[in-house]
């Protein structure tokens, strides 16, 4: 008899990612280019909502897997002295959007969501694939709200970044080919990320170089000097639909003068002596709403977390996501509605989705939190041509078959997970913690333990951001980080079914949070997270 085989480790090493201090500003994204874009707006002036545009709009030259021109997404805003708000983004079909164009194979998708298949998984890439792109939209509307800097400015970051072109380093390589099994089926997506029919590779010494994400910078000097309105209205708007005609796309330029950004009142709760302020709308808000109720007789004592705590809060997780997951609402249901904030019915994350979050402060103590996606790892694999454009695969939040709560319909919000909070000291005026995270229905997890960390055991960002966590993100099972201790095992196998496994940066098993803690002496810190690469918080001096 052979003994059993240890597990499989893939990264042998302690990572340690640096926060950021100061006493003004802070800029925190999944890209360090981004971040000091954001800076950079912060120094000349801005408040933090120029910082978030700078940087959302870096993102889409310098994450393109993850974000960009053609997606969707929330904001939580929170101005000294203003009530929070939200700025909603969110995912809207398009009127043409017949359910009839997605026929059932009689299968079913294991490895997405867990909807039966459509034929050619047309609900998944390719030009039927796409929700309206309202993350353009959601950034003129922070920027017309709350921004103080010419958007010619503001946009300057983004284009130097997309004609220097995207790094060709090795986690470029990782992401592209983790994708290039569709990206080969449309011609410009094949001839941007795949040259000679492969992803592109990092040299074996020296520096990487850099290649342009085809039409895109074009499209960002555009934006940068007609406006914003214009990829809705102008120019672009109708390079974009010309492109989607050809492709037999159903978005039109009805559906692209339409969209508008929607402005709601955030969801307040209170929560150790704090207002956390949650996003309104189709998110994962009244999951975390739940969870925070869930958790307020868990014992906080200590510096850190132990068994009872974990257990408790893995306990309420998997309720929280029982009742989500059984009661999820109409898929255009309003905004706070007891269904919002989930992927729909019984579906699953699928396991490529990919999102970003940056959060903000400026010296003023205006705070931003926005989180944008494409939903799966480079969206719909479909970059348009004439503008550079990579958009979203937002249909794949539908349930494809007919008669459900979040099925398949024209003009309809599909449910979703991003969770951006923003929490305040008592009496709610002033920010306190600015947080987010990417990585699909294991967001929701990865916000509440930092909210935890943070504000309930009083650990400093470092530290918290360092920390081992759990993720439940379904009614079924713990994973469980393996750097937790031997106790705190025990007792989550006490709460049920455990999975132990890494945090690395591949395979994704935990979300993955950044976030920003404003002192009461004036000092503010931020930290990205730990295993993203690229990811960086920067403070101005």
């Amino acid at each position: 008899m052979h003994a059993a085989l240890p597990p499989v480790i893939t990264q042998n090493w302690r990572v340690a990612k640096p926060a950021a201090r100061g006493r003004r500003g802070v800029v925190v994204t999944q890209a360090a280019p981004a971040a000091e874009a954001g800076l950079a707006m912060l120094e000349a002036g801005g408040t933090a909502a120029d910082a978030a545009v700078a940087a959302a709009f870096a993102l889409a030259a310098m994450e393109p897997w993850n974000s960009g021109l053609g997606g969707i997404g929330f904001a939580q805003v929170q101005a000294p002295g203003a009530a929070a708000e939200t700025l909603d983004f969110g995912p809207v079909a398009p009127a043409g959007l017949d359910p009839a164009a997605f026929p059932l194979t009689g299968r079913d998708r294991q490895e997405l969501f867990t909807w039966p298949e459509v034929e050619g998984d047309r609900n998944i890439h390719g030009p039927l694939s796409p929700v309206i792109p309202s993350a353009v939209a959601g950034y003129a509307l922070l920027h017309e709200r709350h921004g103080r800097l010419p958007l010619r400015e503001v946009l300057a970051p983004a284009v130097a970044l997309a004609r220097r072109g995207l790094p060709a380093d090795w986690f470029t390589t990782l992401k592209v080919a983790a994708s290039a099994s569709l990206l080969r089926l449309y011609p410009e997506s094949a001839r941007i990320y795949l040259p000679n029919g492969l992803p592109p590779t990092a040299p074996y010494s020296g520096t990487p170089g850099c290649f342009v994400l085809g039409r895109l910078p074009d499209t960002l000097e555009r934006l940068r000097e007609a406006g914003l309105r214009d990829f809705y209205e102008g120019e672009v708007a109708a390079a974009m639909v010309a492109d989607l005609r050809e492709a037999g796309g159903v978005i039109g330029a009805a559906d692209l003068a339409g969209c508008r950004a929607r402005v709601l009142p955030a969801l307040t709760v209170d929560w150790r002596g704090r207002q956390v302020h949650l996003a309104n709308g189709l998110t994962a808000a009244p999951t975390l709403r739940r969870v925070l109720a869930a958790t307020e007789a868990a014992p906080f004592d200590g510096e850190e977390p132990g068994p009872a705590w974990y257990a408790a809060a893995a306990v309420a997780l998997r309720e929280a996501y029982v009742e989500r997951l059984g009661d999820a609402g109409p898929g255009d249901a309003g905004p706070g509605d007891a269904g919002s904030g989930d992927s729909g019915g019984d579906g699953r994350e699928p396991a490529d989705g990919c999102t970003t979050h940056l959060s903000v402060v400026d010296a003023e103590g205006m705070a931003v939190a926005m989180t944008t996606t494409l939903l799966s790892s480079m969206g719909s694999r479909l970059v348009l041509p004439r503008s550079g454009v990579l958009l979203n695969n937002g249909v794949m939040w539908f349930d494809p078959r007919p008669g459900r709560p979040n099925s398949i319909a024209p003009g309809r919000r599909p449910l979703t997970n991003m969770c951006p909070v923003i929490a305040s000291r008592e009496g709610g005026a002033a920010a306190e913690i600015v947080c987010g995270a990417s990585g699909g229905r294991r967001i929701m997890a990865a916000v509440f333990q930092m909210l935890a960390f943070v504000g309930g055991f009083g650990m400093d960002l470092e530290r918290a951001a360092h920390h081992p966590r759990i993720d439940v993100s379904g009614p079924d099972r713990i994973g469980a980080d393996r750097r937790l201790p031997e106790p705190v095992l025990a007792a989550l196998r006490e709460a049920g079914p455990v999975d132990v496994v890494e945090h690395g940066v591949l395979p994704i098993n935990f979300a993955c949070p950044n976030l920003i803690r404003l002192a009461p002496d004036g000092g503010r810190v931020g930290i990205s997270d730990v295993m993203s690469p690229w990811s960086a918080g920067l403070a101005q001096a």
